[in-house]
């Protein structure tokens, strides 16, 4: 499978120039990957201008990822606002030409940013299976928090698309490669660049790496450019037999 991560410069709340600046840097992408990584918020930035700029599960921007998706042949993904039952989540949505719908709602919401405040955390974790490969998303945040995304030897990829601060990059390129290592997957870390509304910068240091913490593939920092990857399920699989680190692994039950 080759897989592939956007690392855009987001234009605050926007959501029709980022469509359109997004639609362009993915292009290249048609035809030639299988699945296309989009960061936290693609449509609008870390805002919490949730009341103004959600939408309803299947508004717009979810048409618009079904048409790049459909025009591109390839699984989409990536998170924005979304408005259900009188509650506001930071979803990740993902869509394919072949018609597979996966969401997941960011369970670890950034209480510094008073993100808890304007949003209702997810309580289910997710995996999906797309063209052969077991899929885990997680958002931005859930990066921190790794008994969430534990590997219970049913996935494969581990996916987080963010909006992290270039203040807190090492952090990031830090816990990407510990998540890849201990679940024995490969990783793929979507981020964005530029400043956002609130003055906050980031660079990027978008990448994909595989299950020994190697990053095989990466963005260069503050570039705006995509990144792609061919993820090997048989050196995975290949990989976890010769050293079962998952068997040996602590049983546990997350309480919510």
């Amino acid at each position: 499978m080759k897989i592939s991560i956007v690392q855009p410069d987001l234009l605050w709340e926007d959501k029709y120039r980022n469509f359109a600046s997004l639609g362009k840097m993915i292009l290249p992408l048609y035809n030639k990957t299988d699945i296309v990584i989009l960061p936290e918020m693609f449509n609008t930035g870390f805002s919490m201008s949730a009341e103004r700029l959600s939408e309803t599960p299947e508004g717009e921007t979810f048409n618009w990822m079904k048409i790049i998706a459909q025009s591109g042949n390839f699984g989409l993904c990536g998170s924005y606002m979304v408005k259900e039952n009188g509650n506001f989540f930071n979803r990740w949505v993902f869509v394919s030409p072949e018609n597979i719908y996966c969401q997941y709602d960011k369970r670890h919401l950034f209480s510094m940013s008073g993100e808890d405040k304007f949003f209702t955390p997810g309580k289910t974790r997710v995996i999906l299976s797309y063209r052969g490969t077991r899929i885990c998303p997680s958002v931005c945040y859930d990066l921190r928090f790794p008994v969430w995304t534990r590997n219970k030897n049913d996935y494969d990829l581990l996916i987080f698309t963010a909006n992290w601060p270039e203040s807190r990059s090492e952090v990031w390129n830090t816990l990407l490669k510990a998540r890849a290592i201990e679940n024995q997957c490969y990783v793929a870390g979507a981020n964005r660049i530029g400043t956002d509304g609130n003055g906050i910068k980031y660079c990027g240091n978008s990448m994909i790496i595989n299950p020994r913490g190697e990053v095989i593939a990466s963005v260069g920092i503050n570039e705006e450019t995509s990144v792609s990857a061919d993820i090997s399920l048989t050196e995975l699989s290949h990989f976890r037999r010769k050293f079962p680190v998952l068997g040996d692994s602590d049983d546990y039950t997350i309480i919510l």
